[in-house]
């Protein structure tokens, strides 16, 4: 018996450290990267230069409610929730993938008792107890890799999944900074109007002294009537907007809209600097791009636990245990018994083409995957040029509408006193009050567009993420982290 089991270890060592894994190994395609972003001149670099984006990006605005709020997500978001679920899931099942480097041990435990006939009508004997109790082993051996390719296939498919959280995490944290500064420059237009109501109700009253005393015409009361009532109607209307943010920002910190609230507070928030980096850093400090590239790396692997059908497998089994026809004898010396085998070594011969037709679905995924990630890679260069650029044109569309706000202002001043004066019509008032008005809502617009396309072009260069956080995974379970859990993961025996 020893001989024999030395024997079987002997040739299973051999398999297994002759043994290959068949399919292309995983290299990442080239991918054509700019040397520099077009839209970088004229742009002012953070200092110091090689300072990365936070990971906690949303701090650079200092603002103490949008970093509460912001740390709500990680908590609360339910759509969070369900994205680290799809991880864990991914992750279980890479965890399946191992179990079959390992052997199958099962146990029973069985009574019998059977009575047979001798036939030609004459009465068998008396009825016969059988006893047993077995302990059982298979072992598909991973002559060709396809476990192997099955586990690699499947590390990535995870850690594909934990990068797809990573960016909804991102997007999700981009899209509430990016309501709550647009509620605050809401906010602000509402003052503004305010503010403008406040002095239409002035001019109201000066129009009604001044036709009091016969100075002004009936129709100058009714146009700055008109003018007042229409801004009041207006600054009720911009409370829509405002309800319909608070509800979205409520949303995506987890809470109910009518258990949620953000009180009016004046800020004026700066523009933070933004490290941007070499057109390659996109590789690396994307989710996106790293979820397309550890697909790439799945669906190759898969090409390899395709064409491993194509070759036979190897399955050895063993049994042991006690067999008796008195349970009083069953676990004694005489009622043990070993095997060993069978060792079953099969092959297809002939399917009509099935294993073709695999390989050349895997090789067909790998190759939408390439594709997939080159659009990714692509899509990301684009993103970073467009907030650049739209940075770089509203920073100088800035100046010009802060130009136009203060001439506004004074042509305000002026036009009124030549109304005084009598020189000039009211209507030539109402003109340039609405002209100004119109200048100040506009200047607000700009400063929130500036704000949105900063948290844009950050959440382009990856939010302080980096794909070697991938690399480092190990593996952890518990409940949904407060953290994304990119820094959990896999340590895969093969490598």
């Amino acid at each position: 018996m020893n001989k024999t089991l030395h024997r079987g270890i002997v040739m299973i060592g051999l398999v297994m450290l002759f043994g290959c894994a068949v399919g292309p190994d995983y290299q990442r395609p080239s991918v054509p990267v700019p040397a520099a972003f077009k839209e970088m001149k004229g742009w002012k670099e953070a200092e110091p230069r090689d300072a990365g984006i936070k990971a906690e990006w949303w701090t650079t605005f200092s603002d103490p409610l949008l970093n509460s709020l912001e740390e709500q997500v990680s908590i609360s978001n339910q759509s969070l929730a369900q994205a680290e679920a799809q991880y864990r899931q991914a992750r279980a099942l890479v965890q399946g993938a191992r179990a079959n480097y390992f052997p199958v041990i099962s146990t029973s435990a069985a009574a019998k008792r059977s009575w047979q006939p001798t036939g030609n009508g004459v009465s068998g004997t008396n009825p016969t107890d059988q006893y047993s109790l077995s302990l059982d082993a298979g072992w598909e051996i991973d002559l060709w890799g396809r476990v192997r390719r099955q586990v690699e296939s499947g590390t990535a498919s995870a850690q594909a999944s934990a990068a797809d959280l990573q960016a909804l995490r991102l997007s999700i944290q981009a899209e509430l900074a990016q309501n709550y500064f647009q509620l605050r420059t809401v906010d602000a237009q509402k003052k503004t109007l305010d503010d403008m109501v406040i002095a239409y109700q002035k001019a109201l009253e000066l129009t009604k002294n001044r036709y009091a005393t016969g100075v002004a015409a009936k129709a100058d009361v009714v146009l700055a009537q008109t003018q007042l009532k229409s801004t009041q109607a207006q600054a009720i209307d911009i409370g829509i907007l405002r309800a319909q943010l608070e509800h979205a920002i409520a949303l995506l910190t987890g809470k109910a809209p009518a258990d949620f609230s953000i009180p009016v507070v004046p800020i004026a928030p700066t523009l933070p600097q933004i490290p941007i980096g070499i057109p390659s850093d996109i590789l690396e400090r994307r989710p996106d791009v790293a979820s397309a590239e550890r697909k790439m790396a799945a669906a190759n692997a898969q090409i390899g636990v395709a064409k491993a059908a194509y070759f036979p497998s190897l399955t050895l089994s063993a049994s042991t245990g006690y067999l008796s026809t008195r349970l009083a004898d069953l676990l004694t010396a005489p009622s043990f018994f070993w095997a060993l085998g069978p060792a079953a070594l099969a092959q297809t011969l002939f399917d009509g083409g099935a294993r073709k037709a695999q390989t050349e679905q895997a090789i067909a995924s790998y190759d939408a995957t390439v594709a997939a990630y080159k659009q990714t890679v692509l899509a990301s260069f684009q993103q970073v040029e467009d907030n650049l650029a739209a940075l770089r044109i509203l920073d100088e569309e800035t100046l010009v509408q802060d130009e136009a706000v203060n001439s506004a202002r004074e042509s305000v001043v002026l036009t009124t006193n030549q109304y005084k004066a009598g020189i000039v019509s009211y209507l030539n008032v109402i003109t340039i009050q609405s002209i100004a008005l119109t200048n100040e809502r506009t200047a607000l617009g700009i400063r929130g567009q500036q704000l949105n396309a900063a948290i844009s072009l950050i959440r382009a260069l990856g939010g302080g993420w980096n794909a070697s956080e991938l690399a480092g995974m190990e593996q952890s379970a518990g409940a949904f982290p407060t953290n994304p859990p990119l820094q959990q993961g896999f340590n895969d025996p093969t490598n």
